[in-house]
């Protein structure tokens, strides 16, 4: 794997958690009162809290139970290896579980917890962020979501292994869990853990993940339903990227130019950095669309046979687009970086855009940088929700006041991207960049009912919209499964329910999404 390649990887953010039924109780406990920790044995235990609440949302007051805690894992030969924590909310008032919708929710990373999705987006308690600006330290504002999809489902909010309160344990060593295919074993051990110990079988089903959590949701779905027989209704992609290669600047690869200039040329025209600015963003952004698999394209193919005068001709439509000179990018080589980009586009005002939300600039401490040096956009948000996820599981949950919650995991061995099972191969027996397209195709092949649906943010440079344009028409289905799949846009980040507007879009697309795969309506 190439040294960008890792790069690229390791900046992938980050979110998700799983918002589901309440999880089979190890033993009674009070009400609202925090599970005693197991005592010292060389058998790890589960630990559960128990607390009863209610939301607003569309005017109808949703009475819920949390159930916040860990579920073992075990490996083949049935030893403890593990402990996941996952936050479940349960609607309270509900008969028959069959009619109620579960949904597994998680962040990505690879190693991100779930925070950003539970107090962001879904769960019932929200950390309340300053728009497109770095929010202030504390104290800070947690309040009620009106935008939870608790009015739609019941959420199961998961910790990927080593963050959260989820630890290695037992028999377990860091290569039982990390990497793609281990990653997504633990994940679909503990959704069939939890169908089961909490009787959702006959209940529709759904998985909900972000940026690298797409990722593991084409994985996991597809384990679901071929070793498990679980067949999903939906698979939500929030931020997605399921072929690494679309987002990695390779050498030799002259895609991912071709599928960040649309996103390029919105985040120049949001910040203004246009020398004639269109005033129609969509369609400047369709402009772009064309121009980059059609023109673009075509001069990138040519490669050094490329004239001066049509270098110059592709240099002055690039600027065009970016903002950036046609100096610039000749210097480039008509190939700038998503890094170049960022600290370039806002250099005379002494600023570096955002990479998960270009919307966020920050001080650009070198300003003779040739790349940009980090993301405003997670020093903006970050302090907030860190701060708040802790107290909200101490103080409402009753869980893990005794314990460390990590943001993110640590593992000095790093990530296993080989995959088994031929997946992820390339041909002649080579290895590809991490990919899980093929698994996605494979899940939507055995489920011809399974609808999938894509959440894109214009100003998203992590996973760029147009990438993932790409990867959608390329998964090879049956012309009779292309219509299964949705996109949607927001004028917003990688995280677009730091947006306001967007995050009352966004439940409103993903209810919308469930109730489509529940009751049957065709796509």
């Amino acid at each position: 794997m190439t040294q960008s390649l890792k790069l690229m990887v390791a900046g992938l953010l980050l979110i998700s958690a799983t918002i589901g039924a309440q999880p089979a109780r190890p033993q009674a406990q009070p009400q609202g009162q925090e599970a005693r920790p197991a005592a010292a044995t060389d058998t790890p235990r589960e630990e559960w809290s128990y607390t009863d609440r209610s939301i607003q949302v569309g005017g109808q007051t949703i009475p819920y139970k949390a159930a916040a805690g860990t579920t073992m894992l075990k490996n083949e030969a049935g030893e403890p290896i593990g402990l996941l924590y996952s936050v479940a909310y349960t609607r309270s008032d509900v008969k028959d579980l069959s009619t109620r919708p579960v949904s597994f929710v998680y962040n990505g990373g690879p190693g991100s917890a779930t925070m950003w999705l539970h107090m962001g987006a879904f769960g019932p308690r929200r950390v309340h962020t300053v728009n497109g600006e770095f929010t202030p330290p504390a104290p800070y504002k947690l309040v009620d979501n009106n935008e939870s999809l608790l009015d739609k489902t019941d959420l199961v909010f998961i910790d990927a292994m080593g963050t959260g309160y989820s630890r290695i344990a037992g028999k377990g060593t860091p290569r039982d869990f990390y990497g793609v295919d281990e990653d997504a074993n633990a994940f679909a051990q503990f959704i069939a853990t939890y169908i089961s110990r909490n009787d959702r079988w006959n209940s529709p089903k759904f998985l909900l993940g972000e940026s690298y959590g797409t990722f593991r949701s084409a994985a996991v779905g597809n384990l679901l339903q071929n070793r498990y027989n679980m067949h999903l209704n939906g698979i939500n992609l929030i931020s997605s990227v399921l072929d690494l290669a679309t987002i990695t600047f390779s050498a030799g690869d002259d895609r991912p130019y071709m599928l960040y200039l649309p996103s390029y040329a919105a985040v120049a025209w949001y910040h203004k950095a246009l020398k004639n600015r269109p005033a129609n963003l969509a369609a400047f952004i369709e402009e772009a669309r064309k121009y980059a698999q059609t023109e673009y394209a075509e001069a990138l193919f040519k490669g050094s046979t490329l004239t001066e005068a049509q270098r110059a001709v592709v240099a002055k439509k690039l600027s065009y687009f970016t903002g950036l000179s046609e100096d610039y990018l000749l210097k480039a080589n008509l190939r700038p970086t998503l890094g170049q980009f960022n600290v370039e586009l806002l250099r005379g005002r002494g600023l570096t855009s955002g990479r998960i939300d270009a919307r966020f600039t920050g001080y650009t401490g070198n300003l003779l940088s040739e790349t940009a040096q980090g993301d405003p956009e997670g020093p903006a948000v970050g302090g907030a929700y860190t701060a708040l996820i802790n107290m909200y599981n101490h103080d409402e949950l009753k869980f893990g006041k005794d314990k460390t919650y990590n943001n993110r995991y640590s593992n000095s061995g790093g990530w296993n991207w080989t995959r088994g099972g031929g997946f992820g191969r390339g041909g002649g027996g080579f290895p590809s960049a991490p990919n899980t397209q093929s698994d996605l195709t494979q899940a939507m092949i055995t489920n011809p009912k399974l609808l999938v649906q894509v959440e894109n943010g214009y100003y998203d440079m992590a996973t760029p919209f147009f990438a993932t344009e790409y990867t959608m028409t390329h998964l090879g289905l049956p012309n009779e499964l292309k219509k299964n799949i949705k996109l949607n846009y927001y004028e917003s980040g990688h995280m677009m329910y730091l947006r306001d507007e967007d995050r009352v879009l966004l439940h409103n697309n993903v209810a919308e999404f469930i109730d489509r795969a529940t009751n049957g309506v065709k796509p």
